[in-house]
């Protein structure tokens, strides 16, 4: 197919609108452009084709046998586009609103909060994919996305959601009554830390702690480390959003905070442009689990 041998489609829609109109007032209207706009378009239309597609006799418009030809052969095509649009609309409404989360906010923030979101909105079916690859959501098909960082997806639109402040945690049966200034006062406990989370491990010995003198347990998650952190198995560096409900209630003391780190947090993301009523509903109900 080459564009280049036909009019735009724009004229090609201001044509067809006045021909199935009557009139370029009507179609001018129809469309929400000026009379003027239907009769550069049409006159585009017929410089392109090098023929007359509507002629004027008094005040009444009437197509050439080849206007007819085309403006039908529009009125189908146009048509079928509208349809296939209407399908494509259709079944974005109807498919589960599909979300892509890490898997330890899905375990330990998001989950424990759905049921309240089904309670709510039993007529919308939400699909959560947990994984740490990273997504690209018009290419995958996935409507939102809840990503840890600083806000910054270019393309994207994002909204903070939770805080993701570094926090060391213990149960109070683990610490008994020490006092802590610092983490070098927890070098003879245990410490969990995951290979594939560094970054936690590097903090600890920023502020304090000699990984080289401690007993360090290595886990393969930070799921695994939290669930042991739990059982009063040692002590580790978490991502307070994931152990809040924990502090809350007792179960874990915090022994040491990071500073906040500005913008630093969870993010609820999801394409520019227009959205479906599904995920703007799903969008507000996050926001208000803060």
């Amino acid at each position: 197919m080459n564009w280049r041998d036909i009019p735009s489609l724009a004229a090609l829609k201001g044509f067809e609108a006045a021909a199935r109109a009557g009139s370029f007032s009507a179609a001018a209207r129809e469309l929400n452009v000026t009379h003027a706009a239907i009769a550069q378009h049409v006159r585009s239309v017929e410089a392109h084709l090098g023929m007359s597609l509507l002629n004027r006799e008094g005040r009444k418009m009437v197509l050439t046998d080849a206007g007819a030809q085309l403006a039908n052969d529009l009125g189908t095509g146009f048509s079928t586009i509208i349809d296939g649009v209407a399908r494509i609309v259709e079944d974005v409404n109807t498919r589960p609103l599909t979300v892509t989360v890490t898997p330890n906010f899905a375990e330990y923030w998001l989950m424990p909060r759905l049921c309240g979101f089904w309670s709510q909105h039993p007529e919308i079916t939400v699909t959560v994919h947990a994984s740490n690859d990273l997504i690209d959501l018009r290419r995958d098909g996935y409507d939102m996305a809840i990503r840890y960082g600083e806000g910054d997806y270019p393309g994207l639109q994002s909204q903070f959601l939770v805080a993701g402040d570094y926090v060391v945690v213990a149960t109070p049966d683990l610490l008994g009554n020490r006092r802590v200034n610092t983490l070098a006062d927890l070098q003879d406990l245990t410490w969990l830390f995951s290979p594939t989370l560094p970054v936690f491990k590097r903090w600890a010995s920023e502020n304090g702690l000699d990984v080289d003198v401690c007993t360090i347990r290595e886990l393969s998650s930070m799921s695994m480390i939290t669930s042991a952190v739990r059982a009063g198995g040692g002590i580790s560096v978490v991502i307070r959003a994931m152990v809040e409900d924990d502090i809350v209630s007792g179960r874990l003391i915090v022994v040491q905070e990071a500073a906040a780190v500005r913008n630093l947090g969870y993010y609820v993301v999801s394409q520019d442009g227009a959205e479906t009523t599904k995920v703007k509903t799903f969008r507000k109900w996050l926001l208000s689990q803060k």
